[in-house]
């Protein structure tokens, strides 16, 4: 679904991102696993097109998306769960919702499937965002990405101050969304985490970063073998 061939990204001076390429594929969650600061979120945003890379190329499905813009980039079917979850902590439920949509044509409606993957957004539909509690906006966030009907979900570390049972629910929800999607067309998954554990449990495949660079990889079944807990261990 993605293919990511040696990017390079800067913050001014400094060379954040070294070479990184990797292939994301449909019906898989790739884990993306590091200690803090070795350039986890740089490599999400570089991906949704937030911040621009210097070198190195992004093609989704066949289409070079390098260079696209955010907004395009959903419209060719990525969505973007962002670390924090950045609701719109005024606007209802279903006013986030609808935010999904943007992209779409006017009136398109809400899939259903969001409300079967977390119950609880149809029980609080009319509730402000920012009322809710952090792991109900973490599902709202998730929600919102969903709308337009991505075919590639990347999520930045969503289980970030959640209460171990909606972890789990969310956890749930990514290995359906890999393995069925929402209309039957598996989805391929980017999932930059912190709990071991819970990427551990979710990996088809792992990739490791220190400093920008990816240091290793393999299958999410080999991450115990291949010593990766101790590699992210803060």
């Amino acid at each position: 679904m993605l293919k990511v061939d040696g990017i390079n990204q800067y913050y001014g001076g400094s060379h954040i991102l070294r070479n990184v390429g990797f292939e994301a594929k449909q019906g898989e969650v790739t884990v993306v696993l590091g200690r803090n600061g070795v350039g986890k979120t740089t490599l999400l945003k570089s991906l949704m097109g937030v911040v621009p890379v210097k070198t190195g190329s992004m093609v989704l499905a066949g289409t070079d998306i390098t260079h696209a813009t955010p907004y395009d980039r959903v419209r060719l079917g990525v969505g973007y769960v962002p670390q924090g979850r950045e609701i719109f902590s005024r606007l209802t439920v279903e006013d986030n919702l609808k935010m999904g949509l943007a992209v779409k044509p006017g009136r398109t409606p809400l899939p259903a499937q969001l409300f079967e993957l977390f119950p609880i957004l149809q029980q609080f539909l009319h509730r402000r965002g920012g009322d809710l509690s952090g792991g109900q906006q973490q599902q709202l966030a998730i929600a919102r990405a969903l709308a337009a009907g991505p075919r590639l979900l990347i999520l930045d570390e969503p289980t970030e101050g959640i209460q171990p049972s909606i972890i789990k629910d969310i956890g749930r929800v990514i290995r359906r969304l890999a393995d069925e999607g929402l209309n039957g067309q598996r989805m391929a998954i980017i999932l930059v985490e912190q709990y071991y554990d819970f990427a551990a449990e979710l990996a088809d495949q792992y990739l490791v970063m220190e400093r920008g660079e990816v240091i290793a990889r393999g299958r999410g079944a080999d991450m115990d073998a291949d010593g990766v807990r101790d590699r992210v261990a803060i």
